[in-house]
């Protein structure tokens, strides 16, 4: 095991929000790839929750292990981070390509009409008139927004109907009935 990795469950309300791309520097800072483009949940988080990647080499470390963290910040296009127990260069690169979790419990609270891309993620999609349009599958960023990626069958096949995520198309997001209300026709 990794110096400052300690061998834990998984917390069951753990969201993945990023992964290690590697040391930065040479006293054990590491360098992360945040999911999102406005990470408070990853830099507000003391405790993360490492996973080994899905893909490729070995990790140095077996399943899940916490980390804890001294100091988070934003650095160009990444994040970087400095860690208890991570003291050189090596022991950081021996973190490269683990998955970062965190508690989704640990998130700040988003402010009113603000919400976080994984508790969008699975809601049901309908129109003013009631028709269902699908499921959010997944959200993208397109620089000026966020578009609502839907899914939904048609003869038998998965398509995807792209929905911005702005006022003038969504009526309401309600959380607890699992629902988004767009302006939006089956066949845009």
């Amino acid at each position: 095991m990794i110096s400052g990795l300690e061998p834990v469950e998984l917390p069951a309300d753990a969201v993945e929000v990023g992964r290690v791309q590697g040391a930065w520097g040479i006293k054990g800072w590491i360098k992360v790839q945040p999911y999102s483009a406005s990470p408070e949940a990853l830099f507000s988080c003391k405790r993360w929750f490492l996973l080994p990647p899905e893909r490729g080499p070995k990790a140095a470390f077996d399943g899940p292990a916490r980390l804890k963290i001294k100091e988070a910040r934003q650095h160009a296009d990444a994040a970087v981070a400095s860690a208890h127990g991570l003291a050189d260069r090596d022991a950081a690169e021996a973190l490269k390509g683990a998955r970062i979790f965190i508690p989704r419990s640990s998130f700040p609270t988003p402010e009113e009409g603000e919400y976080y891309w994984v508790d969008l993620i699975g809601l049901a999609v309908v129109n003013r008139e009631g028709v269902a349009l699908g499921e959010v599958a997944d959200l993208m960023s397109t620089g000026a927004q966020q578009v609502l990626v839907v899914g939904y069958q048609q003869a038998g096949k998965p398509c995807e109907r792209l929905i911005p995520f702005v006022d003038a198309y969504v009526d309401e997001v309600d959380l607890q009935a699992r629902r988004i209300i767009v302006d939006w026709q089956a066949d845009y």
